[in-house]
């Protein structure tokens, strides 16, 4: 049956929503970064024409160190992605841990780079809320149902389940529940499998990352592991950003384990990965190709490099890998 056709084929049925109070601030983050990523495309950072669907285009203009910086994290993110995809190719499936409104699954369908199913996990309020979006408009649910080979698509508030791409409401913290609910949308553990988590961990208490981590390093044979958060915490900068979170309701429960690059890469390497590697994000920026620097870099005047610099040398970017040695995953690199 044709797309167009199948367009208004989501059926839905209500469900109430109970998420804890406590969590607020950590599910504010999500508007945070969509508005900033939105912003940023709107003046040209890069390309994503799907973002509009899911977020309004805030009135308030974006600093341009936060601009550079949201593009260093999507470029550094994406180019690990898609050297995952290359080296399995697209044989494989990919699980977005806190995924908020992201909008990868749609970005790689139009590269022709989609895994053979692409999941999605978030709190039960933002999938709620980002399922009303995919239902509502067309152009994020005609690609969705134009790789689904069944005429209708069930999905509730917390729930879409389609043939490449699944939406699923969970706390990350329970992780019998997420195991279990990942398994009703047919996640294969026998497939090569990225995670992925961006400023996910850092919410989370110690203890909570670790079990997340062995987890995952547990139930694959084959697996990568991608950890974007924060890093150099025990500095005045540092605590400084600490304490403008906490003024937001938001605690960095995690943020211990976010005291250097070392520490970062001792917890993945301490939960059942094999190999770890980490670069903060300036020295990531420094890596970017010159062209897409000085594209990026005309877009908006930076008045204070030591600002943008001091922000980038405080978040980081971590991969891990387990098995796949014949694919040649612990070559990747950034």
């Amino acid at each position: 049956m044709a797309t167009r056709q199948r367009e208004s084929s989501f059926t839905s049925c209500s469900s109430t929503s109970s998420c804890d109070a406590d969590d607020e601030g950590v599910r504010g983050t999500c508007e945070d970064a969509s508005l900033c990523k939105r912003f940023a495309v709107s003046i040209g950072y890069w390309h994503d024409p799907y973002i509009q669907h899911f977020v309004r285009l805030s009135k308030e203009r974006k600093a341009p160190e936060i601009n550079r910086g949201y593009f260093a994290r999507v470029h550094g993110v994406s180019q690990l992605i898609k050297a995952f995809l290359r080296k399995t190719e697209c044989h494989c499936q990919i699980i977005n841990l806190g995924a908020g409104m992201d909008t990868t699954f749609w970005r790689l369908k139009d590269e022709d780079l989609l895994p053979s199913k692409y999941f999605e996990v978030d709190f039960p309020m933002i999938v709620t809320r980002k399922l009303h979006s995919i239902k509502c408009k067309p152009p994020l649910s005609s690609p969705i149902l134009e790789l689904h080979s069944e005429d209708t698509l069930q999905m509730d508030g917390h729930i879409l389940d389609s043939k490449r791409y699944a939406v699923i409401g969970a706390d990350l913290r329970d992780l019998s529940q997420l195991e279990e609910k990942l398994k009703k949308c047919n996640m294969n553990t026998q497939l090569p499998t990225l995670l992925i988590a961006e400023c996910v961990l850092v919410y989370m208490t110690p203890e909570q990352s670790a079990n997340l981590l062995k987890w995952a390093a547990n139930s694959f044979e084959v697996a990568m592991f991608i950890n974007y958060e924060q890093v150099n915490m025990g500095d005045r900068f540092g605590q400084i950003m600490i304490e403008n979170l906490r003024r937001r309701q938001c605690d960095l429960a995690g943020v211990e384990t976010c005291k250097s690059l070392e520490s970062q890469k001792e917890r993945l390497l301490s939960n059942g990965w094999e190999t770890a590697s980490a670069v903060d994000m300036m020295e990531l920026y420094s890596k970017l190709p010159r062209a897409e620097v000085s594209r990026i870099e005309s877009l908006e005047f930076l008045d204070e490099m030591e600002l943008l610099e001091q922000l980038m040398q405080h978040y980081c970017l971590c991969w891990a890998t387990k098995g796949g040695n014949e694919l040649g995953l612990k070559e990747i690199t950034y």
